[in-house]
């Protein structure tokens, strides 16, 4: 069992758990094809909470899917639907609408799924690609044809309102404009990375600007619906190229432009890296910015534009060495750009630290901020300020574990598989999804920042390209495509999809006709990426532009 679902496993048990993490757990199971796993576990925790709706309706889902089970799954989630409303009745509309001919109840389905669209704002994020598709099936049945081809371009299998396509980039959610607090807007979905404006007495002050000036001026234009007034400053919470690359789309009237004292060594870095993954950005924009603020600041700075005050916070961690924090002390609002990545810096650059992470939560933490607003709409789902102090403790003890193990002489993937989960995360249950979106990528950044090039254990003493590597697993196999699909099936029939997809790829290779190998590599990709379409969005958008994906907007 891979060790989201192992860590994930633990914390649904916990009698605070929250319901996220219990859904979030079974997406992860459904993603590994392992649904017998996900029945056995949710049955038995329904059974030890019998008043909980949500639990009875996991395992009947799971149930659904198991041969010759239908009827007592069918039996589990009509009951779990007595017991609540909402999530219920999605993952019995769901199920339903999973087996033969709705298993006989389309209207069924139709009912709960059309019920849960009605109360959508209530559910997590996500879930209405697979309302539609189920909804397409039930309809069908009914002779609503009109309606099924409807719901049949909006559905899918994935739950997450992450798009994607070569054209547009990567989205966490479909465009929108969501205001949290008076005056305070932020444009989400329009780019990879959100905008924020905040209206004033005298002018707009965006924070950020987008990758490229085509999604900075779509995000304007929605703001034109509420105000017309310019832009007249633009601050940006760091350099990386998604929150400054659109910039000249918001200084068409002369706006100022605010940035902390390290931006431009930041920005030299940024443009001197390696590619980025994926749908980072649309195809055929520039990857470097050109950017020269006409304002920098290198200690706390506090600013009164058109009525509102604006505190300015350098702070020196988190993602990158030149962040800024925008505090609106009047609204209780601050922006905090992507101090909370959880890669601590991209993934493809050496950049961020847990030291500086840690010192820039507890500069935010003295703020007293009511709502953090991130970088990326994940960020400020999943980062509330609430979940600081339990976070906070958590990190700094995985720190010490991961410093530990390494003075042991432990590898990475060994310390990964470690699978800590402090005990301080049981009194703090808004801090858990937070902290195992991080975890793995943190251990990652402090391996990286405290150890050489060669480990204790050989790795990286001697270097073998993916070639070398192909042709001596060839000769294990008798060179023959067969055993690498062989195996990598078997993998992935054990929920191992990642060991299996490098398997498979290191056989086409050598096999690079093979159709059984290109068939299951693609089917892997696949599954890669439902597995971390709800805890890691950039592995989502790596995986989803290797296998082709093109993802619409969700319905």
């Amino acid at each position: 069992m891979n060790e989201e679902i192992a860590a994930l496993s633990r914390v649904a048990t916990w009698p605070n758990a929250d319901r996220r993490v219990r859904i979030v757990l079974a997406a992860q199971f459904t993603a590994a094809g392992l649904d017998a796993e996900g029945f056995r576990f949710f049955a038995e925790l329904s059974s030890r909470t019998p008043g909980d709706g949500l639990l009875l309706a996991l395992a009947g889902a799971f149930q659904s899917r198991l041969d010759g089970q239908a009827e007592a799954a069918i039996a589990k989630l009509d009951a779990a639907t007595e017991l609540d409303l909402g999530l219920p009745h999605y993952y019995r509309g769901i199920s339903l609408a999973g087996l033969p001919g709705c298993a006989g109840r389309a209207e069924t389905v139709v009912a709960d799924l059309e019920f849960v669209l009605m109360v959508r704002d209530q559910f997590p994020p996500g879930f209405m690609r697979p309302v539609h598709a189920a909804l397409s099936r039930a309809y069908e049945l009914l002779g609503r044809a009109e309606d099924a081809a409807r719901a049949r371009v909006r559905g899918g299998h994935l739950i997450t309102d992450y798009w994607a396509n070569p054209g547009d980039g990567f989205r966490f959610v479909p465009p929108r404009l969501v205001e949290h607090a008076p005056g305070v807007h932020v444009a989400q979905g329009y780019d990879f990375a959100d905008i924020g404006f905040v209206v004033t007495g005298t002018g707009v002050v965006a924070v950020d600007a987008a990758s490229t000036p085509g999604h900075a001026a779509a995000a304007l234009r929605a703001l034109r619906e509420i105000t017309e007034l310019p832009v007249t400053h633009v601050i940006l919470t760091h350099a990386h190229l998604d929150h400054v690359g659109g910039l000249d789309a918001l200084r068409a009237d002369g706006a100022t432009v605010i940035a902390q004292a390290n931006f431009p060594r930041e920005l030299a870095l940024q443009n001197s890296g390696p590619p980025p993954l994926g749908y980072y950005l649309p195809r055929g924009h520039a990857r470097q910015a050109h950017v020269a603020p006409g304002m920098l600041v290198d200690t706390a700075e506090k600013l009164t534009i058109g009525g509102v005050d604006v505190t300015l916070v350098p702070i020196a961690g988190g993602e990158t060495d030149d962040g800024l924090v925008v505090h609106l002390p009047g609204l209780d609002v601050a922006f905090v750009g992507d101090m909370c990545m959880p890669y601590l810096g991209s993934p493809t650059l050496a950049e961020g630290s847990p030291q500086g992470l840690f010192d820039a939560m507890r500069t935010v933490m003295d703020l007293r901020p009511r709502t953090l607003v991130h970088g990326h709409p994940a960020l400020t789902e999943n980062f509330p300020i609430e979940a600081f102090p339990g976070l906070l403790a958590a990190l700094r003890d995985l720190e010490r574990i991961t410093m530990a193990a390494i003075s042991d002489g432990l590898t990475l993937a060994e310390i990964l598989r470690l699978d800590h989960l402090p005990d301080v995360l049981r009194d703090h249950p808004a801090a858990v999804m937070p902290y195992l979106v991080t975890r793995d990528t943190f251990v990652q950044r402090v391996h990286r920042l405290r150890t050489g090039y060669w480990h204790h254990g050989g790795e990286g003493v001697e270097q073998f390209t993916s070639a070398e590597l192909s042709a001596a697993l060839d000769l294990l196999g008798g060179r023959s495509a067969a055993a690498f699909a062989t195996a990598g099936r078997e993998l992935a029939r054990r929920g191992e999809h990642p060991l299996a997809l490098h398997l498979v790829e290191l056989g086409l290779l050598g096999h690079p006709g093979a159709p059984e190998l290109a068939g299951l590599r693609q089917s892997l990709l696949e599954s890669m990426v439902a597995r971390n379409q709800l805890l890691n969005p950039f592995k989502f958008m790596h995986y989803a532009a290797r296998a082709g994906l093109e993802l619409d907007p969700a319905g």
